[in-house]
């Protein structure tokens, strides 16, 4: 140190400008306070000059600063000093006489807290809590320099007079004790900080943050789905529908409101001048009713009683269980499956088909009802609304089927192919995935057949399929060929856990349990964007993912 007695250091002479000292800073949460409640602890923190209060300080200059810090970072014993100081300002009896007064406005604090579990106001302009608060620091710093408990400068929170006060300054409520221990300063800080802080909204429930707004309920529309719902709207209502426009804007999802009739009109079913459609589903659901009077008594004849008998079988297996497992619902998926598979000799009904009943069926029912169709008695439907559900339903499965029929002829070879197609653009996508599957000899065909078999109706919710549908119905060949590049990013989307599984057992108890239960139109629609990106760059070059 300086042996200059006239000469004080600088770190003590002006702490203030010591590199790295604590600056006062003021926010929300730390309003200006009074520092005479912490006059001890200031003194001995800071150390501040003798100088008169007010008294404007003379600017120091650079050759006078260079000559007085040659000794700014010696280390002095000066615990004995502080202490001293400290001692000067203590009086035993105002400690004694605050220490009673909080401890009995505590007392009365929890009992008022005790009695009121709502979440207090962030702003708390109570003077008489603040004077609590103010005695209970103020006793808890003169109990801790009693006892010898030495606060650094470091741990010190900023502070400053404020105008509007007269005098009386509020102290921060996010402030922890000075000095206190690491656990009862973490306990008082959370405390502040809960009084402090506004009432956070709770946490929505991931199952409603993902619940389809355009599939179930009619929750309120946002301005964007309200104005592509008019989009749709007017794009319909005219004489003869653009068909090319109705694609482009059913590829990013088809509101709930118009999804029966644009369904209707993407698969072909209805046609796209307004003024036939009435005459064609009038039609149509005749033609259909009169197939049931010419085949359905046949169901139990020799020739076709297997193949009833199957659809018997497999109705109850689909999901959603609340629904299919309704006797007036399984009885129109009965005889849709077994027109279709009467109608279809090369094919039959083969399992899988069944599935692709579902999306049209709870679709169609939309046009007669506004609540959710998983927890709704159909039977409630008038007879009318139920025959032209189920005609309806039966013409648009038979226009996808006619798109995909070699999936369902003998030996499935629209299947076999397609998964040897995915095997290959895998291969070249993500190399790893591949090779990961391979060297613990997972076959594509062992979990993709399903894929393409239900098109992904048993990985995904009844209300994702619903969303995915809108778009295959938008693409050109969307059930049969776009579906390739879904199953491809769909596959790839789960490359972390699929390395992360080391054994041939856990990948496909994986692959085929894929935790989609949670899963939305926002979900869908990236996966649908990385298929495109993949339809894009390999579909037009497929020697591109030929080795």
């Amino acid at each position: 140190m300086s042996s200059d007695g006239s000469k004080k250091q600088f770190w003590k002479r002006n702490a203030a400008k010591v590199p790295g000292s604590i600056q006062h800073v003021y926010g929300a949460q730390h309003p200006p306070f009074d520092p005479l409640l912490h006059a001890n602890l200031i003194k001995a923190g800071s150390k501040p000059s003798p100088s008169t209060p007010g008294k404007p300080k003379k600017a120091t200059t650079f050759q006078e600063f260079e000559s007085i810090t040659s000794d700014a970072w010696d280390v002095g014993d000066d615990d004995d000093e502080l202490l001293a100081m400290a001692a000067q300002n203590l009086n035993i009896e105002v400690v004694m006489e605050t220490a009673n007064k909080v401890i009995e406005n505590h007392s009365k604090l929890q009992e008022r807290q005790k009695l009121d579990d709502t979440t207090e106001s962030p702003q708390r302009g109570d003077d008489d809590t603040q004077e609590v608060e103010d005695e209970e620091e103020e006793d808890d710093e003169d109990d801790r320099v009693e006892e010898g408990d030495l606060t650094s400068p470091e741990v010190l929170f900023p502070f400053q007079s404020s105008p509007d006060t007269e005098g009386r300054l509020v102290k921060s409520h996010s402030e922890a004790p000075i000095g206190s221990s690491k656990e009862t300063a973490g306990e008082h800080a959370a405390l502040y900080r809960q009084r402090s802080l506004p009432h956070r909204p709770p946490v929505i429930p991931l199952v409603a943050r993902m619940a389809d707004q355009n599939t179930s309920g009619t929750p309120a529309m946002t301005e964007r789905e309200a104005s592509r719902l008019d989009k749709f709207k007017q794009l319909l209502a005219g004489p003869n529908t653009d068909l090319e426009e109705l694609r482009k804007l059913s590829w990013s999802g088809i509101p709930r409101q118009v999804r029966p009739i644009t369904w209707k009109l993407l698969s072909g079913y209805l046609p796209a001048n307004a003024e036939r459609r009435d005459n064609v589903l009038q039609r149509k659901r005749q033609e259909y009713f009169g197939f049931i009077q010419q085949y359905y008594d046949s169901r139990n004849d020799e020739h076709h009683q297997d193949t009833y008998r199957q659809i018997h079988i497999d109705i109850p297996r689909m999901s959603p269980e609340s629904l299919v497992l309704q006797p007036k619902v399984t009885e129109i998926f009965e005889r849709i499956l077994f027109i279709w598979a009467i109608r279809h000799p090369a094919s039959g009904y083969v399992q899988g088909i069944n599935d692709l009943v579902t999306p049209f069926f709870v679709v169609y029912v939309f046009e007669y009802i506004e609540e959710e169709v998983e927890n709704f008695d159909v039977s409630s439907l008038q007879e009318e609304a139920l025959r032209n559900i189920e005609a309806d339903s039966f013409w648009c499965m038979s226009k996808l089927l006619d798109g995909i029929q070699d999936n369902y002829t003998f030996a499935q070879p629209g299947i076999q192919r397609k998964v040897k197609a995915l095997e290959e653009l895998v291969s070249r996508i993500d190399e790893s995935v591949h090779h990961h599957m391979q060297h613990y000899e997972v076959e594509y065909l062992q979990f993709a057949f399903r894929w393409m078999n239900n098109l992904l109706m048993r990985e995904l919710p009844l209300r994702c399929t619903i969303r995915l549908w809108d778009t295959y119905q938008a693409e050109p060949e969307g059930f049969s060929h776009f579906h390739l590049y879904v199953c491809a990013a769909f596959l790839v989307r789960w490359r972390k856990e699929i390395l992360e599984e080391r054994d041939f057992q856990g990948l496909m108890i994986l692959l085929q349990n894929l935790p989609t239960m949670h899963w939305g139109n926002e979900e869908v629609s990236v996966l649908l964007a990385e298929a495109y990106r993949l339809k894009f760059a390999f579909a037009d070059a497929p020697n591109h993912y030929k080795r």
